[in-house]
């Protein structure tokens, strides 16, 4: 029974880290789009059972970064224009609404994280350190969703976020990598301090229409072919 009681316990945690390197190996496009993929192929590569592999290969199905027809294949998603446009149109209304919740909420701890975060991103967009600018601006924007406090939201943008991540890996330069992204950082804040929830909202929106504009623009120009 103890044995029992441990693998209960501690399939979760292989199946989390399973989803964890492979989301991240997607992200990355060391997965490439279209690559095929199985799951024994997998575990041996990650030194797990096959059981959490396939938790988290329905979860990365469930996220849209796996394709799959039972018996035919199992493969990387494509980025697909259509998809990535209604990603982006739900990011931009859940973070609006996240706003509109969180700023009344923002204590000086919280915008001192955001700082924080925002010199981390800054450092690395000059070192080109796509990984660490992406992990600091995710760590930026969780301040105002736990600040929000709406468990939905929290889930849906976290299985959202890598589709996009995807994107901003391999563009990461002419989406997010300027001084416009980290002035627009240091504005949100500001607002946010003068508690102007409204405000911030329609500021975060338009930062949303535009980054989705230039997303549009390079799936116009072919620049995001698998």
């Amino acid at each position: 029974m103890p044995l029992a009681r441990q693998s209960t316990v501690d399939r979760p945690k292989m199946s989390d880290a399973a989803y964890e390197r492979l989301r991240d190996a997607i992200v990355r496009g060391d997965l490439a789009p279209g690559e095929k993929i199985k799951d024994a192929d997998l575990a041996e590569m990650l030194g797990l059972s096959r059981t959490p592999v396939r938790e988290a290969l329905t979860r990365l199905v469930e996220s849209g970064l796996v394709e799959s027809k039972p018996g035919v294949y199992t493969r990387v998603s494509t980025l697909n224009q259509h998809d990535v446009a209604a990603n982006l149109s739900v990011l931009k209304v859940l973070d609006s609404l996240a706003m509109e919740s969180a700023v009344p909420r923002l204590t000086e701890r919280d915008f001192h994280s955001m700082r924080q975060a925002n010199r981390n991103f800054a450092a690395a967009v000059q070192r080109q350190n796509v990984s660490k600018a992406l992990a600091a601006d995710d760590a930026f924007h969780r301040v105002i969703i736990e600040a929000a406090g709406n468990p939905v939201i929290a889930r849906v943008i976290e299985q959202l976020h890598p589709q996009l991540h995807r994107i901003l890996y391999r563009k990461f330069s002419g989406l997010l990598g300027g001084e416009e992204t980290i002035d627009h950082h240091e504005e949100l804040i500001k607002v946010c301090e003068q508690g102007d929830a409204k405000a911030a909202a329609a500021m975060s929106g338009e930062h949303w229409s535009h980054l989705a504009e230039l997303i549009s623009g390079l799936f116009d120009s072919n620049e995001l072919s698998a």
